[in-house]
């Protein structure tokens, strides 16, 4: 059994790191494009602070509505 848990484990690992290398990705071409960041969360409609706007050029939600969305729960 722990056999399949173990390897569950690696594939949740691997797919995590593969989602994380696509959203750096996707931030670096945004910041070279010039992409224009919301100041207000296209969710819950909260202002998006400046210092997240800059680190994630491009963002439409604020952080914890971002991690709800990742979560396939928006």
């Amino acid at each position: 059994m722990s056999d399949v848990i173990d390897q569950g484990c690696r594939i949740e690992a691997q797919f995590r790191k593969v989602a994380l290398a696509n959203q750096l990705a996707a931030s670096a071409a945004a910041k070279a494009n010039g992409a224009y960041s919301e100041t207000d969360c296209a969710e819950c409609g909260d202002e998006i602070p400046q210092k997240r706007r800059e680190q994630v050029p491009g963002c439409r939600y604020c952080t914890p509505c971002q991690q709800l969305a990742e979560k396939g729960k928006l």
